[in-house]
């Protein structure tokens, strides 16, 4: 009984080599859905070399108290605020009406060129990565005189029911 137990656990070479073929084609694709797994979680979790180094960087676009043109800014309204933000896209070539903000506000150009005109004539050409305060109270209007498209980010300190804009089309365009 003993050796026929013995022989139960011998086998040739190439019996051997059958048994591990057909082990490793069961294990294989656990070895290889594993290490898939390990090499993305290291991608996701562990940034660059250089993401570590890397730092927050801040930089102050604007810190005035005066409008483009040189006026000084209104004192803030008397009430609870209402802070509203606005992405303007003004086609290339295309004018905006005239008109004046009743509230202050200010914004970031983040494409194009856009040129501010006042009624007075003052005129402010806003660049791409610019910051720009608008006149408040002024009649004036932009103009998009580029070849690209103007995108513009506005934020306004208003308050509930105020408008951001007064239009005025007795004023006509040139």
């Amino acid at each position: 009984m003993r050796f026929l137990r013995k022989k139960a656990y011998f086998c040739t070479q190439n019996e051997l080599k059958s048994i591990m073929i057909m082990k490793n084609k069961r294990i294989l694709p656990v070895v290889v859905f594993l290490a898939l797994i390990v090499i993305v979680a290291c991608v996701i979790w562990h940034p660059s070399k250089d993401a570590c180094a890397q730092e927050v960087q801040s930089t102050e676009l604007i810190r005035t108290s005066q409008s483009w043109d040189g006026v000084e800014l209104p004192d803030y309204l008397q009430g609870r605020p209402e802070l509203v933000a606005v992405k303007y896209v003004f086609p290339a070539g295309k004018k905006l009406g005239w008109h004046h903000h009743p509230v202050m506000n200010y914004g970031v150009l983040v494409q194009g060129e856009l040129t501010i005109i006042g009624q007075d004539g003052k005129t402010k050409v806003v660049h791409e990565g610019e910051a720009v305060v608008e006149m408040v109270n002024t009649i004036h209007h932009g103009e998009n005189r580029g070849t690209k498209d103007v995108i513009l980010y506005m934020f306004y300190l208003a308050q509930e029911g105020m408008p951001l804009a007064v239009q005025h089309p007795e004023i006509p365009l040139e």
